[in-house]
């Protein structure tokens, strides 16, 4: 038979961790609130800023001899890329279901593609919950920032890219790529993966121009390697904006579960203490009764 004061014991137990869960994610849905409104403004920002690096490379490649020489925009195959600098961000805590382990999945895929292809890697990571992965699993890191996924800067965010663009300019590494899970909606996030550099405009290059944007042939080298510079730097600020908002909606969510789970349990452990209370009180009459039965 159950112990009643075990039984009661778990009880409570659960019962505090639920009131635990249901608080965090009321504190989750409040944040959330407050990352979604933020990532959803810088993405337009995002969106904006690559149309007119897209409309500025269009320029330059249909109207100058030999199109493009920037470095930013060379065109290269897998087989080209001999170096690469691979940019991870993952949260600072944990208690947000598979959030984390999505994109630490991904980074691993490309390393094995990375490594398959003979193509050395370095490894950047953003968030205490990735880099305490790959250095429990024996996986070098190059670079690595904690706190800046939690609270995005964007000073703290240019001067951790601009080592990988100073890098790529120099010809030390081929391919820069971001790695990170963002905000879908409220009760799901998305893998994203970017190859930031060289920056792809394949798919814009017979574009039509809707802009009316316009400069001094002399200033176009300039104006293009500033552009692609705030366009880097840009994107990874919106990852961490983008992955923290995605962070909220998968703790909201987990805790929610949690909750949920919680309920159940109390209540199985509920049926279960009432059934062993019941058998408790049918042996004590049963033993009156035989007592009561032996005295006659």
């Amino acid at each position: 038979m159950a112990n009643l004061k075990d039984i009661s014991r778990r009880i409570k137990s659960v019962n505090n961790t639920q009131k635990t869960t249901r608080a965090m994610k009321l504190v989750s849905t409040v944040k959330l609130k407050r990352a979604e409104e933020v990532a959803t403004r810088s993405r337009a920002y995002a969106l904006k800023l690559n149309d007119v690096i897209s409309d500025i490379a269009c320029r330059i490649n249909q109207h100058r001899v030999g199109g493009i020489e920037s470095r930013y925009f060379i065109e290269t195959s897998a087989s080209d890329v001999k170096k690469a600098d691979l940019i991870f961000v993952t949260a600072d805590k944990g208690l947000c279901g598979g959030f984390n382990s999505q994109t630490l999945k991904a980074v691993r895929r490309r390393l094995e593609g990375y490594k398959s292809s003979k193509t050395k890697v370095r490894l950047r990571g953003i968030g205490k919950k990735g880099i305490s992965f790959f250095k429990f699993n024996d996986i070098e890191l190059y670079d690595a920032v904690l706190g800046l996924s939690s609270s995005p800067d964007y000073a703290r965010a240019r001067e951790f890219v601009s080592k990988s663009v100073d890098d790529y300019i120099n010809g030390v590494v081929d391919e820069v790529v971001l790695v990170y899970n963002g905000y879908k909606n409220m009760i799901s996030q998305e893998l994203r993966e970017i190859r930031l550099l060289p920056v792809d405009f394949s798919d814009k290059k017979d574009c039509e121009f809707t802009s009316q944007i316009d400069f001094e042939p002399k200033d176009d080298d300039t104006i293009l390697d500033t552009m692609v510079q705030k366009y880097v730097e840009y994107n990874l600020y919106f990852a961490l904006l983008d992955s923290l908002a995605g962070e909220h909606s998968a703790r909201m969510q987990a805790m929610e579960n949690a909750t949920n789970n919680a309920n159940d349990l109390v209540g199985a452990l509920s049926l279960e203490y009432n059934k062993a209370r019941q058998e408790a009180i049918t042996t004590e009459l049963t033993e009156i009764v035989s007592g009561a039965e032996s005295m006659k």
